[in-house]
């Protein structure tokens, strides 16, 4: 049910009730739209079943370190998140993130160049893997499976070459370090909270007003507040406990305050939002992702969107890499390897994008890598082997897939996209 409102300047606006959101939302979930809901759930019920096995999930401690641990596959998901909504993958992306983390650590150990000159090379090189990765794919018209396969090989080989056959290179740069180790002070990270529950606020409000104001549906208030509490609760409830000391012995090093790579990861996770949701070129990749041939004929340059997205992807890559060679203070050979790609696959899709493209959104990457951590954290913890990890964590995987897979059936019978 809906009800119509007309302005002092004539305009006529439509305002849903509170019932008819709740009915809209629920006929999206039954039709097939499920978005990151499953891993909300499952976010959820992870979290308590390791809290209750494990008393230490949930102390200060651990809590910050899910954060540390997982930020170099929420930035690299970040990235894959734009490629997968072309329908297409990038193997490539922990070893691009090992290749640029070396090369940033190279050029502040061996040749002691400055961080603000170190970390802005580590960048480039992550532009133009992605440009080539891209290039190869859009303009030569090899399929992105088989470029990024031979780019995993050979980043991998790259990087036992930069690291002189697989030598470890330790960083002293406080800044580098600082970003993935240490922590914003107390105070800070309150007025930090409080500015982001606030600007989140005026946006939800303004956004109300400026459709408003052109007479189209508007969001009942009750949900917008909905919204504003929800996230309000989550990030100040989350400073509460990260500005708790966590130190075994506060005397000899205080630990206290929302981890440096929190306010990063939020700020990249704005940033692109805005960029997919609220430009041009964000609604491009969404064309070309959902129907490459109608956007074509309706004028969209398909080939740069397509060498673009690789280009974003190998950019927040080498952040990835840069994020943990700031952990380890160090870059070695494994930098990147192991199981970063997959999980980082994993992390975009289980948190709700979908690996057929044209659907997800920025947020499923820090949602997906949410679920990650909290698996490898919480298992860890329980005493599993790494073994058992990789085996429920691909089983999760699957599962994700598989609800997408069953989402898109149930949509394209319902007649829903």
């Amino acid at each position: 049910m809906t009800t119509t409102t007309t302005t002092a300047g004539g305009v006529q606006v439509v305002k849903p009730t509170l019932g008819s959101h709740i009915h809209d939302y629920w006929g999206r979930v039954r039709g097939g739209d499920l978005g990151s809901l499953p891993a909300v759930l499952g976010l959820v019920v992870l979290s308590l079943i390791f809290g209750v096995a494990r008393e230490t999930f949930f102390s200060p401690l651990n809590f910050a370190n899910l954060f540390t641990q997982g930020a170099q596959v929420v930035f690299i998901a970040m990235g894959l998140i734009f490629v997968l909504l072309l329908g297409e993958i990038d193997l490539s992306a922990g070893f691009a993130s090992g290749v640029c983390g070396a090369v940033m650590a190279i050029l502040l150990t061996n040749h002691g160049v400055a961080w603000y000159l170190a970390i802005p090379a580590a960048l480039l090189t992550g532009v133009v893997i992605g440009l080539a990765l891209g290039l190869l794919i859009a303009k030569v018209g090899i399929p992105s499976f088989v470029v990024t396969l031979a780019a995993f090989l050979g980043f991998q080989g790259l990087l036992l070459v930069l690291l002189g056959g697989g030598i470890n290179i330790s960083i002293r740069d406080p800044f580098v370090i600082s970003l993935n180790n240490d922590n914003i002070p107390v105070l800070w990270s309150w007025i930090l909270a409080i500015g982001v529950v606030a600007g989140y606020a005026l946006v939800q409000f303004n956004r109300v007003r400026a459709r408003a104001a052109r007479g189209l549906v508007t969001d009942p208030i009750g949900i917008v507040l909905l919204r504003i509490a929800g996230l309000a609760v989550l990030v100040l409830t989350t400073t509460a406990v990260l500005s708790q000391e966590r130190a075994v012995n506060p005397a000899i090093n205080s630990l206290k305050g929302v981890p440096i790579v929190v306010p990063v990861i939020g700020a990249f996770l704005i940033f692109w939002t805005f960029v997919l949701s609220r430009t041009t070129y964000g609604r491009h990749v969404y064309a070309v992702g959902g129907n490459t041939e109608a956007a074509r004929r309706a004028g969209i340059p398909v080939d740069r969107i397509r060498i673009s997205v690789f280009a974003i992807a190998s950019t927040m890559a080498a952040i990835g890499g840069i994020m943990a060679v700031s952990r380890a203070s160090s870059v070695d050979p494994n930098t990147g390897g192991s199981n970063i790609l997959l999980y980082s696959v994993g992390a975009a899709v289980i948190g709700g994008t979908s690996l057929f493209g044209g659907k997800g959104k920025v947020i499923n990457a820090v949602i997906g890598g949410a679920v990650i951590a909290v698996i490898d954290n919480g298992m860890g913890l329980m005493g599993f082997s790494s073994g058992q990890k990789y085996i429920f964590t691909g089983l999760i995987l699957l599962v994700a897939a598989s609800v997408d897979a069953l989402a898109r059936r149930r949509a394209a019978a319902t007649g829903t996209r």
